[in-house]
């Protein structure tokens, strides 16, 4: 099963299904945070209500077509990361994420993206990634920004959610800027060392 270590306290691991419990916990101390952009978090009622969701995650996986995995700081689940599915023949695939609202602001979402990014470009060696954010979620919106994506466009109304349209914007990364970034940042980072 896939996992990737993201620092010291942070991880990225696939959910089995002895997780269903935890992940329903999860699910459920952040119901009213997550419904905010997700209509599938009131279809989950309790654990049973995990055990088809990563089955599917498990199939996913197998047939080689991205993952949903768990994000874990210090061991304890704290959000959810994945590729929305793998285009191998134009390699390109679509990053999603979640975190829980007691532990925003402190980094972990931008650096497991960042690393996620570095495993896309690097192992899976793809070439192109998309993050999709409603424009209104401007906490999700700040990490492809931060990151260094492309603003490609705004999909108008692209999305209903429970009683009206959300405005959906469309962010990209190359592998060539990836790249070019990565470079640029090792530079920087050898120049403030030498000082």
């Amino acid at each position: 099963m896939f996992s990737y270590k993201v620092d010291k306290d942070i991880s990225i691991e696939m959910f089995q299904q002895h997780h269903k419990e935890e992940f329903y916990s999860f699910i459920d101390e952040n119901r009213s945070h997550l419904r905010q952009w997700l209509l599938w978090v009131d279809k989950r009622k309790s654990p049973d209500d995990m055990k088809p969701v990563i089955e599917a995650f498990i199939q996913k996986y197998a047939e080689n077509n991205g993952f949903d995995a768990g994000i874990r700081c210090k061991g304890k689940l704290v959000g959810m990361i994945g590729l929305h599915a793998i285009d191998w023949k134009n390699r390109t695939t679509s990053i999603g994420y979640l975190l829980g609202e007691k532990l925003q602001g402190k980094g972990i979402i931008t650096k497991t993206v960042s690393a996620l990014i570095s495993y896309i470009f690097t192992e899976l060696e793809l070439n192109r990634i998309e993050i999709q954010c409603a424009a209104s979620n401007y906490k999700s919106i700040a990490i492809p920004e931060r990151l260094g994506f492309t603003k490609e466009g705004i999909q108008r109304e692209g999305q209903w959610l429970y009683d009206h349209y959300e405005d959906i914007i469309t962010y990209s990364m190359l592998r060539r800027e990836w790249t070019c970034n990565n470079t640029n940042d090792e530079k920087n980072e050898n120049l403030l060392q030498d000082k």
